[in-house]
């Protein structure tokens, strides 16, 4: 039980008073603090007495900043970036969300090395004490988030890396309970996944046709498979089956060029490839000085990862530049697009082939059928919706019914 007693005592400037609050932990430790207002101390108590009750009282949590959360995930991170457990990528993602957003510093810690950071943001919350973390300050903070434009996608991942920092804090017995946990991130209906509008058949044939020989096969490959830019360049020979005309996806490559498994689970994915392409690739194969089974099949001049962004630049752009050219001798326009839509247009022709949602979902590698459907339900064919309909509506309602 907490006490409040009165403390009076007399100086050179006169008599003073304050109010001192007693207690016992949960742990049978003792505990004194000092207020100059007695009803702060009645509020502290109350306060006091309500999270011992329910076990959640930690006595660091008053004295410890999220700020100082964020410094000790950072580091537990930076161990298991030294075990190779983690990417660069990743660490590099998360300590950005830590030092742009939820504890701004002047020169962020987990990034040495960076001139300046790219992101001013004035509403971090690092000086917040851990005991004055809660769903409202956490709500706050994320309103604060949205106010200065950040999209839905990404304030869900400075969330999530809030979240994940706290979750580390109460290992670290300074908090018990998380109050980022289970704060939604809801966007506006103009935010939600755009509808995908894939190149056509026309602007990828003539895409095909500008391409260099070396890259046409890249090319083929990519609007085919439908595989992710980073999952294209970890391919390696042993991941293709061209005699039974598939391709195992199981790895991916970031921009550090640090080869990891797919992004989730639901990118662990065999995907069939038709006759046409295994025939393109086994004339890539037969071309290539890099074939045996451990080899990247889309590598740079030496052997190693492609650089995606300089690849996009010096090989991918003006093949773009020379299809539009040639279209526009017909009389037709090429909508320029990026490399990313390689990937659609390969799952409209899944959808346009007729294959379910489910199987378009496990061929994509998307995380759920909500994705699936999200980005590419206006695609799917309803007439077979139509005539259900019809049939309902001429059973039940064709006489007034």
């Amino acid at each position: 039980m907490a006490t409040i007693r009165k403390r009076q005592w007399t100086n050179k400037s006169g008599t003073h008073e304050a109010w001192v609050l007693n207690y016992m932990d949960a742990n049978g430790e003792r505990h004194r603090q000092q207020f100059e207002k007695k009803r702060d101390a009645e509020t502290k108590r109350k306060e006091v007495e309500e999270q011992i009750g329910k076990g959640t009282y930690r006595p660091d949590a008053a004295t410890t900043t999220v700020q100082k959360a964020c410094e000790n995930y950072a580091s537990a991170l930076q161990t298991r970036l030294d075990r190779g457990e983690l990417t660069q990528e990743y660490f590099d993602n998360v300590a950005g969300h830590l030092w742009n957003y939820i504890a701004p510093k002047e020169k962020p810690p987990a990034v040495a090395g960076k001139k300046d950071q790219l992101i001013r943001f004035e509403y971090g919350i690092g000086s917040l004490k851990l005991a004055q973390a809660t769903p409202k300050t956490i709500t706050d903070f994320r309103d604060n988030i949205r106010k200065t434009g950040v999209g839905v996608v990404t304030t869900r991942q400075i969330l999530g890396t809030l979240s994940r920092a706290l979750a580390n804090a109460i290992t670290d017995n300074l908090v018990a309970v998380n109050a980022a946990k289970g704060v939604r991130v809801v966007g506006k209906r103009s935010e939600r996944a755009k509808k995908v509008t894939p190149p056509s058949k026309i602007e990828i044939s003539a895409v095909i046709a500008a391409a260099e020989e070396n890259f046409r096969y890249k090319l083929i490959f990519a609007a085919a498979s439908g595989v992710r830019a980073s999952e294209l360049h970890a391919l390696r020979w042993k991941h293709l089956n061209l005699k039974a005309g598939k391709v195992t996806v199981e790895t991916r490559v970031d921009s550090k060029r640090n080869e990891d498994t797919t992004k989730s689970e639901a990118g662990l994915r065999e995907i069939p490839l038709g006759a046409a392409v295994v025939t393109s690739l086994k004339a890539w194969k037969l071309k290539t000085e890099y074939k045996e089974p451990e080899d990247l099949v889309f590598p740079n001049t030496v052997g190693s990862y492609e650089n995606h962004r300089n690849m996009r630049k010096r090989v991918f752009m003006p093949t773009l530049d020379r299809a539009a050219v040639e279209l526009a001798k017909s009389g037709k326009k090429l909508k320029r697009f990026g490399w990313h839509a390689l990937r659609h247009f390969a799952i409209s022709t899944w959808i346009e082939a007729g294959l379910a949602p489910k199987t378009v979902q496990t061929f994509a590698g998307h995380s759920s059928l909500a994705v699936t459907m999200d980005r590419y339900g206006h695609m799917f064919p309803s007439d077979d919706h139509k005539t259900a309909m019809d049939a309902i509506a001429s059973s039940i309602f064709a006489n007034g019914a």
